[in-house]
């Protein structure tokens, strides 16, 4: 055999697997003998399926960045769950031997389902087709699977059943269990390290100038006439996403809401030093003290959103170079709503692990919305991006559809939930409560007609 003879043997191997993983895909005719089982041949097969789900991550990204490698143990658990799979289907056939059989056909069809993921999530289908392709998408990677199994251990009635069982139950825990991480991150490139712009006089004493003029602008209620009130908090400089989406959610309420004149956006940013008051915790607390002295107490309704990074502590990350700022976490926030007085209050707090405000916060008076469960991670803060998925997803997507904040909630989470399993995310489970109070009141805002 030439130096070159078992490379070149092994390459035709890994062909002849991805030939027949897409025939099984396309459902055309293909057998047990089309496959390649060995050790390295499925090692090649996992090799190539996480090349290609590292490509597809960074193309997203527009190849901008760099990959994590955090993310490959996550992947790891995925092929470990597919050979614990595959050996529960050869065990039950009485067919030991044929285990790696079966885990090389589970995992050759593995290239033509990224593909087909990452073009329906650059087609960014809204509902209700991207909810029917997400179905399709999951009906379709079972439906291999069991034919997988039927092609390389058979179809024997009892057998099957239960192998069919053993395959389902690896997909469920695959798309609802396993942690799974972006393995392709963008790349810090260290400017508000390397830039402090608050260390400009000039912009340091603007901060003053800029918060006192935004309490000062914030209008009193008029009596009689229920009226929503807006306090926006960005605390976190490192992420341009975070005051993008606070810009844009404040100009919504403005214009779709009437908040105009009633209205405080806080954010920390490299870019918008002379545009927002800092988001500090002592400004939100002063923001929030001015909006409950303008309100009328009885009749109209505050609703917060507070956009940052999230720790497992439910901890709001705050950075804004070279100042050392507190972190915002769920007790300091009811404290501050407390003290403010605002009776009637709508709170969307976009972070990861942000569920963990809802019980802190929850009354009979409070509507509360997180992106996230206590103990999950929310996606889309990436550099370059001008909402996370959720903030996307709630304000952009479904409020301007909707004026009913649990409506919007409803239709965000779908969508969320379709871009998650596209990407094939660990779910982040957006969080809601509901008053019993507060939403007979919010009813007269979703039926009132869009200011203009």
């Amino acid at each position: 055999m030439s130096e070159r003879g078992p490379l070149a043997f092994y390459l035709s191997s890994l062909g002849r697997n991805l030939v027949a993983g897409a025939r099984l895909a396309c459902f055309l005719p293909v057998r047990a003998h089309d496959y390649r089982a060995s050790a390295l041949d499925f090692t090649l097969v996992v090799l190539l399926s996480f090349v290609l789900w590292v490509l597809a991550a960074a193309a997203r990204l527009g190849f901008e960045g760099e990959f994590d490698p955090l993310s490959i143990p996550s992947y790891l658990s995925g092929v470990v769950l597919v050979l614990g799979a595959a050996l529960v289907v050869a065990l039950v056939f009485g067919e030991p031997g044929r285990l790696l059989l079966i885990a090389v056909a589970l995992n050759a069809s593995q290239p033509a389902f990224h593909v087909v993921a990452f073009v329906l999530l650059a087609m960014g289908l809204g509902p209700p087709l991207g909810q029917v392709a997400l179905f399709g998408f999951l009906i379709w990677i079972w439906l291999v699977a069991l034919r997988a199994v039927a092609v390389c251990a058979g179809t024997r009635r009892r057998e099957f059943a239960l192998a069919a069982a053993a395959v389902s139950a690896m997909i469920a825990i695959d798309f609802a269990v396993l942690p799974e991480v972006e393995p392709w991150k963008p790349a810090d490139d260290g400017e508000s390290a390397a830039v402090p712009a608050l260390a400009d006089e000039r912009l340091f004493h603007a901060q003053g100038e800029l918060i006192a003029r935004a309490l000062a602008g914030v209008q009193a209620g008029r009596p009689g006439v229920p009226e929503l009130y807006f306090v926006g908090f960005a605390p976190d400089a490192s992420e341009d996403v975070f005051v993008r989406e606070m810009r844009y959610v404040k100009k919504l309420f403005d214009r779709r809401f009437g908040t105009a004149g009633r209205s405080i956006a806080l954010a920390s940013s490299t870019d918008a030093l002379e545009e927002f008051p800092i988001a500090s915790v002592t400004n939100l607390a002063r923001a929030l003290h001015r909006v409950g002295e303008a309100m009328n107490a009885e009749e109209d309704v505050l609703f917060l959103f507070l956009s940052a990074h999230g720790d497992p502590q439910h901890r709001l990350s705050a950075r804004q170079p070279p100042l050392d700022l507190a972190s915002l976490t769920p007790t300091a926030l009811g404290r501050m709503l407390q003290d403010s007085g605002v009776k009637w209050r709508v709170i969307v707090v976009s972070a990861c692990f942000s569920g963990g405000y809802v019980e802190p916060l929850r009354d009979a008076n409070t509507l509360v919305i997180t992106a996230a469960a206590p103990d999950r991670s929310s996606f889309g803060c990436e550099a370059g991006r001008d909402f996370t998925y959720f903030g996307q997803a709630f304000f952009r997507d479904a409020l301007t559809k909707t004026r009913s904040f649990t409506q919007a909630f409803d239709m965000a989470r779908e969508i969320v939930a379709r871009e998650e399993a596209a990407e094939r995310l660990t779910p982040s489970l957006p969080q809601i409560a509901v008053g019993a109070a507060i939403a007979e009141r919010l009813n007269h805002f979703a039926h009132q007609p869009d200011q203009q």
